[in-house]
């Protein structure tokens, strides 16, 4: 199996790992199948995401996913947050395996599962874009 030097890059380093104790929003999501989990916390001030952490169980292309999703979002607006997709996290990586496809899309998940928390925290309504039915997956 062959990786990309970004992907070894994000697996060996990876960025924004750790908790945020006081999160705005916090989203867990795994895959039974593969066994990773991620969790993402966010911290968003004025519908900035000024911060950003997470937590990942797995392997190393759920690990360097999880890191490069946090490298996307981080300074960006919710909405702008809202518009990342799995194919970007993988593109961002220069590629991922075909059959690692799926920690990308665990690594959206978890960004979607943050911002639905963050919006429930605060008694708003969940937008749909924070679900991932809204894709059709």
């Amino acid at each position: 199996m062959i990786y990309s030097d970004k992907v070894m890059d994000h697996f060996n380093h990876p960025r924004n790992v750790g908790i945020i104790e006081d999160a705005d929003g916090v989203g867990t999501v795994g895959n039974p199948v593969c066994g990773d989990i991620m969790k993402m916390y966010l911290k968003i001030d004025h519908g900035v995401i000024t911060d950003v952490r997470f937590k990942t169980f797995g392997c190393g292309s759920a690990i360097a996913t999880s890191s490069m999703a946090t490298e996307i979002i981080k300074g960006k607006t919710i909405e702008e947050a809202l518009t990342m997709t799995n194919a970007a996290v993988a593109e961002a990586l220069d590629g991922l395996p075909p059959h690692k496809m799926h920690c990308s899309v665990l690594a959206e998940e978890a960004v979607k599962a943050a911002l639905a928390d963050y919006y429930t925290k605060r008694g708003e309504p969940v937008p749909p874009e924070c679900s991932v039915e809204a894709d059709g997956r």
